[in-house]
Order: C-alpha cells, then structure tokens, then sequence
C-alpha cells in the first residue's frame, strides 16, 4: 500500500485527536513517508512486512500523537516507533532486520537524520538525486547495485543471478557505489 493510501487509511479511523492536529499528522507524514519507507527498507530489504510494519508505525504515531514533543524533529520520533516494531516483529519471528544491535541502529537512524537535515532540501529531493545518479551508472555496475541493495540480495546470489564471479560483483558494487557518490557531491563521473 501507498504511503499516501496508507495515511488516507489512518486518517478514517476514529481518533480524539482535533481535526488541526490531523492536518499537522497529514502533512508530517506526507514529509516523512518516503523516508520512513527507506529507513524499513534499510532494515528489511525487500521483506514483505515493510508496508505492514510502515502502516503500523503510523497508526501508533497517529494514537500516540497528543504525547509527541513537538519541541524535538518528528522524523527521529517516528523511526523510533517504526524500529521498536521492527525488532517487536523480529522477536515473534515475522521480520528479519538486516541487524538487531542497538549501535548500528543508532547509527542508521544518526544517517537518516543527517539527511532529513540537509541544506535546503528534503529527502524525496536526495532521493530522486540518488536514483538519477542510479541511472547514470553503466549497466553492469547499476544492476549489481540494486540486486544487493534494492532486491536485499547476498553477493553470492546477485553474482548467480548476474552470471557473474562474486569477486566481481563486489568490484561492480564498490565502484557503483563511488560513482553515486561522486555523482551525488556534484560531480559528473556517474
């Protein structure tokens, strides 16, 4: 389901909230929607469970709106909320997070913010950035870098998948991985 659809979704369901704070609620979630998305992505890969933890973490956002500090950025508050489900799923068994280590989340969640803080712009601007640089890259170094980052594929079945050795795919991924960056600091390489 579409963050969109999803926010629809949550916005029907009977709240005490006051009808202003569900346009505040609308327009956080359309500011932070893409970026929630990409940080469960960040943690699951391409699991199936990333639009059912994303609309349960608006759904605990939404009930649990009259308590946010509106002093402090929503962003970090509502990834909180998106990675206690994350690690509540992983406990029953129905996600597995790329990671569970309370550092390497912190840290993650540290890159997400980093981001959303940027100069000027928001992160569907970096994001569209990001895939217009993805584009750029030569085929061979672009499809390495989204089976293993876009389909969450291990080296050794993207290299399957790529007809390719994995000492390869991991040169094709490293290298891609330098071009977007150029590419995204402004440079013309990717």
């Amino acid at each position: 389901m579409s963050p969109a659809l999803a926010a629809r979704t949550i916005f029907n369901t009977p709240m005490s909230t006051s009808h202003s704070g569900k346009a505040v609620f609308e327009i956080l979630v359309r500011e932070h929607a893409d970026m929630l998305t990409a940080y469960l992505r960040s943690l699951l890969g391409a699991d199936s469970s990333v639009d059912d933890i994303f609309q349960q973490s608006m759904l605990v956002a939404w009930r649990r709106l009259d308590a946010y500090d509106r002093s402090r950025p929503f962003g970090p508050w509502l990834r909180g909320i998106a990675q206690r489900l994350v690690l509540e799923h992983h406990r029953r068994g129905r996600a597995r997070p790329a990671t569970t280590d309370p550092g390497v989340l912190a840290e993650l969640d540290l890159r997400f913010e980093r981001v959303a803080t940027g100069r000027g712009d928001c992160f569907r601007d970096r994001a569209e950035r990001l895939l217009t640089c993805l584009a750029r890259l030569p085929d061979t170094m672009r499809h390495a870098i989204e089976m293993v980052y876009a389909r969450g594929l291990l080296i050794t079945a993207a290299a399957e998948a790529l007809d390719a050795s994995e000492e390869a795919v991991k040169k094709r991924v490293q290298r891609g991985r330098q071009l977007l960056a150029e590419c995204l600091r402004g440079g013309e390489h990717a």
